[in-house]
């Protein structure tokens, strides 16, 4: 045994020391997630009644050991209650949060990779791959399980050439998604990124919109239906409304036109559904709301109508899970709360909102406690763009969180069971989404790819591959190659398949020839007329030359001259006729 231990010994010394496989060192997560940590933003308090502790975001410090005592004395007695809409479970987390709301924005990443503003924004009920849209037209979509700490796409498609994307959707079963662009046709997607299909165009020059097959201008808005997988609802520039199923792709369910004060056509600028699908909302570019309840035989007139409901054009509309509320989003800077049991007048208007793109939307948190909705930059202004947190019962604002000092928010999302803050942001120039997050508090999504590093390159990736050459592969060997590519190709070519023209034959007139003697509409008319003879059809070429004979003889002008001294008499040959006879 001591001879084999030896014998390894000197063995193993000649290897370096790095021979072999080692296990590679873990990086703490501590570690990690302090290098996303998101840097303290100045005070952005708008509202005066509001102290700095209830837009505190995070844990707060610590409190003062005498807080409510005014003397010096130590406290005696009880301990005061907590504040109302604090969380107290157990005495080790009676000083981690002290405020009614607990938001995830610790730390933040980024996805980048769109040249212009990100203009769409979808996360899967799952919460594992998410999708962005953006106006430089392509979609990129994003994987939270096969990602790694560089953040990067794992397919970027174009939808539709030329055209801004809108719109993103997921199917309730999280296996298609439908994608709306700048043209009139939706597409849907299957969860891999491959084109299911697109609807059908509607005819551009039918004047009544219920009777052509799909829309006929660009789309605004679509939402998949939150219940059945086969069901979307598009809104569009053209005025219309329409509700498709995505078992057939060349027909509608349903055309919807708004309630207009005038006729013509208005566009519809944004829709979507009610939480069980039962209704359905249209902002209408004159600034109304109508909302229609689905029922048997329901038609386009709304159930409810708000002919002024916003001074310019809505940009987003969203319903409650609880069937009370609606909120609306304008390019009029506001945001309204509307309550569905009476919808006469909002219940509040929160103001001083800029809102320069319209796809700025609306998003509740998942116990739907707050609203959320982004800002856009001013050009006069030193605020960037920021995600604004409003408290839906007591209607005021809790926080205002930077999240662009130059770009603008434009979509935002709160995800339900990865409790994560999704915003997007960008300019002409840049556009990417930020994931807001808090180690404590959320789950898996952006902690699962932050976490694990990229891969590491290897001597593999730098090895030549040998080429592996066949024999059936050498030129010696190779068959003669088909020409029947190369016939189908010229077949196609007009140029080289054209036909030949067969001759024309017959007697003709100024240099044209045609199929019979009075085939030219000139030559009809001149012989109508009595302008043109032609005698020389009917004449021996041989006797119309020799008419010529005698002035050729007398004044000889070309080839006669040349033969004067050789040849003084010109010699003819006789007729055929004459030898005939």
């Amino acid at each position: 045994m001591e001879d084999e231990a030896e014998n390894h010994d000197g063995i193993r010394a000649h290897f370096p020391l790095s021979f072999g496989k080692q296990s590679k060192s873990q990086t703490p997560l501590e570690v990690i997630h302090n290098t996303t940590l998101r840097s303290q933003p100045p005070n952005l308090n708008p509202n005066p009644k509001l102290t700095d502790d209830d837009l505190a975001i995070g844990p707060p410090p610590p409190p003062p050991s005498a807080d409510d005592d005014d003397d010096d004395e130590p406290l005696v007695g009880p301990p005061p209650p907590p504040r109302v809409g604090a969380e107290v479970t157990d005495d080790e987390d009676d000083d981690e949060d002290d405020t009614p709301f607990r938001i995830p924005l610790s730390n933040e990443i980024v996805l980048k990779g769109h040249t212009k503003v990100v203009s769409a924004l979808a996360v899967d009920p799952t919460g594992s791959r998410v999708l962005s849209g953006s106006y430089d037209y392509t979609v990129r979509m994003y994987d939270f399980q096969g990602m790694k700490r560089d953040l990067s796409s794992f397919r970027q498609l174009e939808p539709f050439e030329g055209h801004q994307v809108r719109a993103l959707s997921w199917s309730p079963t999280a296996g298609f998604f439908l994608c709306v662009t700048g043209s009139a046709q939706a597409k849907i997607f299957d969860r891999d990124g491959l084109t299911i299909g697109e609807f059908v165009k509607g005819d551009m020059y039918i004047r009544d919109l219920k009777n052509t097959k799909g829309h006929i201008t660009g789309l605004t808005c679509g939402e998949w239906h939150p219940n059945k997988k086969e069901t979307i609802l598009t809104s569009s520039e053209d005025g219309s409304l329409r509700i498709w199923d995505v078992n057939d792709f060349n027909s509608q369910k349903q055309v919807i036109k708004p309630k207009l004060a005038r006729p013509g056509r208005v566009p519809v600028t944004t829709c979507t559904w009610q939480r069980e699908g039962k209704s359905i909302a249209g902002g209408i570019g004159d600034g109304s709301i109508q909302i229609w309840n689905i029922k048997a035989g329901w038609g386009s007139r709304p159930d409810i109508h708000l002919q002024s409901a916003h001074t310019d054009d809505i940009t987003a509309l969203k319903f409650s899970n609880d069937g009370r509320h609606l909120i609306s989003r304008s390019f009029d800077c506001t945001l309204k709360v509307w309550d569905l049991r009476q919808m006469k007048q909002s219940l509040k208007v929160f103001e001083d909102l800029p809102n320069n793109y319209a796809q700025t939307n609306i998003a509740f948190s998942p116990e739907e406690d707050l609203i959320l909705t982004g800002t856009s930059v001013e050009r006069d202004s030193a605020v960037g763009g920021l995600l604004c947190f409003y408290d839906r019962e007591k209607l005021e604002l809790v926080s205002r969180v930077g999240i662009s000092p130059t770009r603008s928010v434009v979509q935002c999302a709160w995800h339900p069971k990865l409790n994560q803050v999704f915003a997007t942001v960008g300019d002409k120039h840049q556009g990417g989404t930020h994931i807001l997050y808090d180690p404590t508090m959320s789950e898996r999504g952006a902690l699962v790819c932050v976490a694990r590093a990229p891969r590491t390159k290897s001597v593999d990736d730098f090895e030549v591959q040998p080429v592996i050459h066949n024999p059936h592969a050498l030129p010696l060997f190779r068959d003669q190659p088909s020409r029947k590519r190369q016939r189908d190709k010229i077949l196609k070519d007009p140029m080289k398949s054209h036909k030949p023209e067969l001759p024309m034959t017959g007697p003709g007139c100024g240099g044209r020839t045609g199929t019979s003697s009075g085939s030219l509409l000139t030559q009809y008319l001149l012989k109508k007329g009595g302008m043109l003879k032609e005698t020389w059809m009917d004449e021996d070429p041989r006797e119309a030359i020799l008419k010529h004979a005698e002035a050729a003889e007398k004044d000889p002008k070309f080839i006669a001259p040349a033969y004067a001294e050789t040849q003084p008499q010109t010699v003819f040959a006789d007729s055929d006729s004459e030898e005939e006879k």
